[in-house]
């Protein structure tokens, strides 16, 4: 390659990532407004510890899942270093606040992109390892529904579909097709025959992962809860409602396509809190939560934008 036209790919490459992170900034920026305007409607004082220990346990919470995404990366055959894996992951996050949720791929694939991880490999294993974590979350809301929540038939059903329709790609013989005739990997022996390990039991490390995902996250909202001052909760016999609210609000707002799953992600949380919380504490909690996880997310992408781990230091000298 010619000195000129490297050099008008990388200012190419430059301008790209730069026009990427102006539409997360303000993608992330309206739904900060938003959150502020709607809890500017309701006179409350919050209790700070209780919202970093919410915002603290969501982080938590997301582990499991970026943990599953670097064992599916290494299934697949790639090299992805763990820090780089999980740094990649959490700064992602902010990719769901653009409309059409396409920019979780990119930023993440982007991260995670060198000579040792493929770049088309890594954003089929971002597909992977998110519909997971959302058929699992459906699966669980809808058993918790069936459990103690019969008279929400409605929701049963809701949750039921959304984990169809997330979980069916993710089978293993319908996700391997899926991939092939996207073609991924045509050209690469060695990727066709990585993605025959993508098996049932890789499937089920991934559900077992998730189902810890969404009972933190659950903990997170019942801490947003008690940062409203609501005393009269309990953190495990109130956890299966927690649970269920965040795991059913979050798989929906996925699946809708609206940016970061607004308003409705609050809908349904609401619709399944009010009867046992009120309405007025149903939406606060709706909204205030979304805001802790979207400032915990904005804090941890930018200690980790900073940190450059030593893979990543490797991809930049190569």
């Amino acid at each position: 390659m010619s000195p000129d036209r490297s050099r008008r790919k990388k200012w190419l490459m430059a301008m790209v990532k730069l026009l990427i992170v102006a539409a997360v900034l303000l993608a992330v920026r309206h739904t900060i407004t938003k959150a502020l305007a709607d809890l500017g409607q309701y006179p409350w004082n919050f209790d700070p510890v209780w919202l970093l220990l919410a915002g603290l346990l969501y982080l938590l919470g997301l582990l499991p899942a970026g943990l599953f995404w670097h064992r599916v990366l290494h299934v697949l055959g790639q090299d992805a270093r763990l820090g780089e894996t999980l740094r990649a992951y959490y700064i992602g996050h902010l990719g769901k606040y653009v409309p059409g949720k396409a920019m979780v791929v990119v930023i993440r694939a982007g991260l995670i992109r060198s000579q040792r991880v493929n770049t088309a490999v890594a954003a089929i294993s971002v597909f992977f390892e998110t519909l997971t974590m959302m058929a699992a979350g459906a699966f669980i809301a809808a058993a918790i529904l069936a459990a103690w929540f019969r008279d929400q038939t409605l929701l049963f059903w809701v949750a039921i579909g959304l984990m169809v329709a997330a979980g069916m790609p993710t089978l293993p013989p319908i996700f391997k097709r899926l991939v092939r005739l996207a073609g991924v990997g045509k050209s690469d022996p060695a990727t066709e025959a990585n993605l025959e390990k993508l098996d049932w039991r890789t499937l089920v490390i991934g559900w077992i992962s998730m189902a810890l995902l969404w009972v933190l996250l659950g903990w997170s909202l019942w801490a947003v809860l008690k940062a409203m001052g609501i005393s009269d909760i309990h953190p495990i016999r109130q956890l299966h409602l927690y649970t269920a609210g965040v795991s059913l609000a979050m798989v929906a707002g996925f699946l809708s396509l609206v940016p970061g799953g607004a308003v409705v992600r609050e809908a349904i949380l609401a619709q399944l809190m009010v009867p046992h919380m009120g309405e007025v504490v149903a939406l606060v909690s709706a909204v205030l939560l979304r805001l802790v996880w979207l400032l915990s997310e904005l804090a941890a992408s930018s200690v980790l934008w900073m940190w450059r781990p030593g893979g990543l230091q490797q991809r930049d000298r190569s």
